[in-house]
């Protein structure tokens, strides 16, 4: 029977010694977590595991003096210099792995979630984020929900048994949002590039920033496009209510959005949850290759911080310094190579830091190591064109990659390939 409590009594139920998930994205319990940080004593010698999503979460669940300790799976701008000092420890895992880690290697005792508002049939839907809470549940001795009556409910989202929840705290609370990205012209021709390479009843799985909002805004022309995505944004929303997704050429859930979680805006939550076309999984199913190659012609979209003339990807380290996490990138770069029609596109900006530094480089440096391996790339795209080097030898994949770096970098990086 679950007991009703104050946030203030969460601490506590947290002792020395235990292991507590924290949801992230927009089932971060925020009003529980606000408390523990005005009494981090009351969390002397616990360990906290979350997916903090940078931008929406902050996972910064360490500090000076609390005594406690944390895994994260994504360096965000508030828990950067946490990782760097070794007062966090950052776990380099693609988001299929985080899950395999949560439901099969890491040690439990606590999940601490936000849910919506209790069902009539006494079930707690999991609401506009199932992507790791699944994992998570079956092995945690205590379970502490925060119950936020701004919770969307949506009709195909995993549930949770009333009866499963020990502790509750009421809530009535904003859900974080994800702001428009300012979309420069080089974010614009680099999106359309990529819409160039999506096809009539195609499915996309698609991420968040300048170059994904560039690239959706730039489907409108499509038809039948499909959506099998860790995450959906307003964009995807914006596109299906314009009726260029329908999903109708699916081979597996077909009509169907299939997402894990949902960031953007309030409009978007609402939308994601009374529409009943869109599905909510756990990680588990949406980054599996085996499902995934289930569905023809997905067109995986991802970004990178630099691609190397060998093909190799950083997509989360600077300077050698953790800025990001390796996401979900890998999983479907190789699921895409299992669908029939499969393609994967990297896409980013072809430099940094005002036109200084050209995000093609000759290799990657010693500080930053690969998130992807060359062996696992498809097509790559720039402000300068789009080119397909999976299937190049050495030295033509680097000559390709150098015809689409910026022209002020291109002697160079020919001379430092040679």
């Amino acid at each position: 029977m679950t007991s009703w409590i104050n946030a203030e009594d969460v601490t506590g139920l947290l002792k020395p010694g235990m292991t507590v998930f924290v949801a992230g994205g927009t089932a971060e319990p925020r009003t529980i977590l606000h408390t523990l940080r005005q009494q981090s004593d009351a969390c002397t010698g616990v360990h906290f595991i979350s997916v903090a999503i940078p931008g929406i979460n902050a996972g910064d669940f360490v500090q000076a003096g609390s005594g406690n300790s944390a895994t994260v799976f994504f360096a965000t701008a508030q828990n950067r210099d946490l990782i760097a000092t070794g007062e966090i420890d950052f776990l380099p895992l693609q988001y299929h792995a985080i899950f395999d880690y949560l439901a099969n290697v890491s040690s439990i005792d606590a999940v601490i979630v936000q849910l919506p508002p209790e069902r009539s049939d006494n079930m707690f839907s999991h609401g506009i984020s199932a992507d790791f809470l699944i994992a998570a549940l079956p092995k945690a001795r205590l379970v502490i929900a925060e119950i936020n009556s701004r919770q969307p409910s949506p009709v195909d989202s995993p549930l949770i048994p009333a009866a499963r929840l020990d502790y509750a705290v009421q809530c009535d609370s904003a859900l974080p949002t994800l702001p428009d990205t300012e979309i420069s012209p080089e974010a614009v021709a680099i999106g359309r590039y990529v819409a160039d390479l999506i096809n009539d009843g195609d499915c996309v799985q698609i991420g968040i920033g300048a170059i994904p909002s560039a690239t959706l805004a730039a489907l409108s022309e499509k038809n039948d496009l499909g959506i099998h995505s860790g995450m959906i944004t307003n964009g995807i929303r914006d596109l299906a209510t314009a009726g260029n997704i329908t999903g109708a050429r699916k081979q597996l859930d077909k009509g169907k959005i299939v997402t894990g979680t949902v960031l953007g805006d309030e409009g978007l939550f609402t939308w994601a949850g009374e529409n009943p076309d869109i599905c909510f999984r756990p990680v588990g199913y949406t980054h599996d290759s085996h499902v995934i190659a289930k569905l023809d012609n997905l067109v995986s979209i991802n970004s990178a911080l630099q691609v190397d003339l060998f093909g190799q990807i950083n997509a989360d380290v600077l300077k050698g310094r953790q800025v990001s996490g390796t996401g979900g990138s890998v999983d479907m770069m190789r699921a895409t190579a299992r669908s029939k029609g499969g393609r994967s596109i990297v896409a980013l900006n072809a430099t940094a830091a005002g036109g200084k530094v050209s995000r093609i480089v000759s290799m990657l440096g010693a500080d930053c190591p690969a998130t992807v391996t060359r062996t696992d790339i498809d097509y790559v795209v720039t402000e300068y064109g789009v080119r397909h080097i999976r299937y190049l030898p050495l030295r033509a994949r680097a000559e390709a990659l150098i015809e689409i770096a910026s022209p002020r970098f291109r002697d160079q990086l020919r001379a430092e390939w040679e």
